[in-house]
């Protein structure tokens, strides 16, 4: 039979009716949710998404401010802004870069080197800054990018300065040059006020007054489309340029003085002894700085950083070579200062010097001697012996205190980055350092400026200022004063003050000067050549220094030695000898004796420093 099922109207009607209620309840709790998200969002945030909302169209934009140019004591512009046109692209903006650089490359001309570089800069810089692709566009170049322009948003030309050398390689070393900023100096710098900017001084007084050129960041409020470009700006507040260098360099010595030995390894430094204004600071071989500017490629640069000939040393500051006999002035000094010589003192040179009951001898250049000299002598001849004998009776001790004085092992403080201390050894120095003990023999070879001792072109011409002077220290100075765009004025930098070095006997330094000026005038001067037929008065020294040891049984013979290891040739002189204008300290690598390469060259930069306009008083 049938099995007949009765339906409860009532109680299907009572769950339809519960599930409706619940619908309702549902619907409307969902709706009071959303209305009150909506009364949320629009009054009780309102203003926070309103500024950020403002944030999508208005942009804060850094302006960067127009770096100080460097000029010459003449006036001669040295470092300048140019106008150039970068390709830069917001990589945050844009999801396949490279599809966009292979499209781009079809407009206009990209290199490998322009990727590499731009590849490099991606992952140092913050993605939603804008990275430069192309640097100095062309004028052709922006004409066809404006005509397909709006097949690449997000990738904009900007317009900038960009630093440039009209000189190129001329002075470089002293200047320096900026470059694009690191990781490293991004930590060291206010970030804020390099926000606009992307360059930073590497090297020279570029790097050293990096504070005084860089100058203040500005800002603009900007509206900005939907692919990032600026529709106009509604607020701006300038930028403060940069101060203005103005140098004691004379770029016409300077250029004249790297033509003199461009052919060489070397380095020449003049001062103005009576400011301590530094007139020429050359460093050879050099290298174009506008390289550096907005990235060099990967290949000139190792071969700049692999070159054996160390183009990118600055061998003015941060050569530290034996001074050889460029520092028996002083050493001589030092035995009259301590009571250890009289100026009439006389010491016998047989060609070579030797410790009581020892048989090593420690020869001089002379190989028959020169037989009795005082200092006056010794200094003439540039006697080995005498300085020998004299440093031994003086001990390291009292030589390492008064060579102190005039600089030697220490920096000089001169405005330009990156300068060595030089080494002026002692006792303490050796067991600090080497972990051994000193010896006389070290004593006596340190006395003609070899062994340990170091020092620096710099020094050398830094401690002839200061015996022209008699003694007044002058502090060196690449930079004489700057001005100012935002006061339109111009300031002296001023020197630092270091005590003048006080001898017991003001005669001494007559007597010092008055050797190095046989020198160059007397007729068994070592440098006797080049003051010969000269119109003016001066004082000089002459410096050979070894690169290699010479054994006892052997003599020098640079014919059958590489010319790396010939000796180095040093010579430092100042003129006129009354109101002397200019000191010098020139130092060519492996150019054998002192008298017969670096004098004659130094003795031309003082012809062409002196003579272009001199009057006789200055004779």
């Amino acid at each position: 039979m049938p099995t007949f099922i009765l339906k409860d109207s009532a109680r299907e009607n009572k769950i339809f009716y519960y599930r409706i209620v619940i619908a309702w309840i549902l619907m409307f709790l969902g709706l009071l949710l959303i209305v009150t998200r909506l009364i949320f969002l629009q009054v009780a945030e309102y203003e926070h998404y309103d500024t950020l909302s403002e944030k999508n169209r208005i942009k804060i934009l850094p302006i960067a401010p127009t770096r100080g140019l460097i000029y010459d004591r003449n006036g001669v512009l040295l470092a300048d802004n140019r106008v150039s046109y970068s390709l830069e692209i917001i990589p945050e903006k844009i999801k396949d870069i490279d599809f966009i650089i292979a499209k781009l490359s079809k407009i206009i001309t990209i290199e490998t080197d322009d990727i590499e570089r731009f590849k490099k800069q991606l992952h140092k810089s913050h993605n939603s800054k804008g990275i430069p692709l192309r640097h100095r566009l062309t004028e052709e170049e922006m004409a066809r990018f404006s005509v397909q322009r709006h097949s690449f948003p997000y990738i904009n030309i900007t317009s900038n300065l960009s630093r440039h050398y009209p000189l190129g390689a001329t002075g470089v070393h002293v200047i320096g040059y900026v470059g694009r900023i690191n990781k490293k100096e991004l930590k060291n710098i206010d970030k804020s006020e390099y926000l606009g900017s992307n360059y930073i001084g590497k090297v020279g007084i570029e790097k050293y007054y990096e504070k005084e050129l860089h100058g203040t960041t500005g800002f603009q409020h900007a509206e900005i489309n939907v692919k990032g470009r600026v529709v106009r700006i509604l607020e701006r507040s300038p930028p403060i340029p940069g101060k203005n260098l103005y140098l004691n360099i004379d770029i016409t010595l300077q250029k004249y003085a790297e033509s003199l030995v461009a052919k060489e390894r070397a380095a020449i430094v003049a001062i103005e002894p009576s400011s301590g204004g530094v007139l020429a600071l050359v460093s050879m071989p050099y290298y174009d700085p506008n390289l550096f500017v907005n990235g060099i490629d990967f290949k000139t640069y190792n071969e700049l950083l692999n070159s054996p000939d160390r183009p990118l040393i600055n061998r003015a500051i941060r050569g530290q070579y034996p001074p050889g006999s460029t520092i028996k002035p002083f050493v001589g000094l030092a035995g009259l200062e301590y009571g250890i010589r009289t100026k009439h003192s006389r010491t016998w040179c047989r060609g070579w010097f030797s410790f009581k009951g020892q048989k090593h001898r420690y020869r001089d250049w002379k190989k028959s001697g020169h037989g009795s000299v005082n200092f006056h002598q010794a200094l003439e001849q540039s006697c080995d012996v005498y300085f020998y004998s004299l440093s031994h009776d003086l001990g390291i001790e009292r030589l390492h205190k008064f060579m102190n004085r005039f600089n030697f092992g220490k920096r000089t403080g001169i405005d330009v980055a990156g300068e060595m201390s030089g080494l002026m050894p002692s006792k303490e120095w050796k067991r600090r350092v080497l972990g051994k003990l000193w010896y006389p023999g070290e004593t006596i070879i340190a006395g003609i400026g070899q062994g340990f001792m170091l020092a620096t072109p710099l020094q050398l011409a830094v401690a002839t200022a200061t015996l022209s002077n008699r003694g007044q220290f002058k502090q060196p100075m690449v930079v004489f004063a700057m001005d100012d765009a935002k006061f339109n004025e111009m300031n002296v930098v001023p020197p630092s003050n270091k005590a003048t070095i006080t001898l017991k006997n003001d005669n001494y330094w007559n007597t010092a000067i008055g050797g190095m000026k046989a020198v160059v005038h007397s007729r068994r001067g070592t440098a006797n050549k080049i003051g010969r037929k000269s119109s003016y008065r001066f004082a000089g020294k002459t410096g050979t220094a070894q690169v290699i040891k010479i054994k006892q049984s052997e003599s020098y013979n640079a014919r059958r030695l590489a010319k790396k290891f010939h000796d180095h040739a040093l010579f430092v002189a100042f003129a006129p000898l009354k109101n002397p204008r200019i000191a010098i300290a020139i130092i060519v690598e492996n150019g054998g004796g002192g008298s017969k390469t670096a004098a004659p060259i130094a003795k031309k930069v003082l012809d062409y420093y002196l003579l272009q306009g001199s009057s006789s008083k200055d004779k």
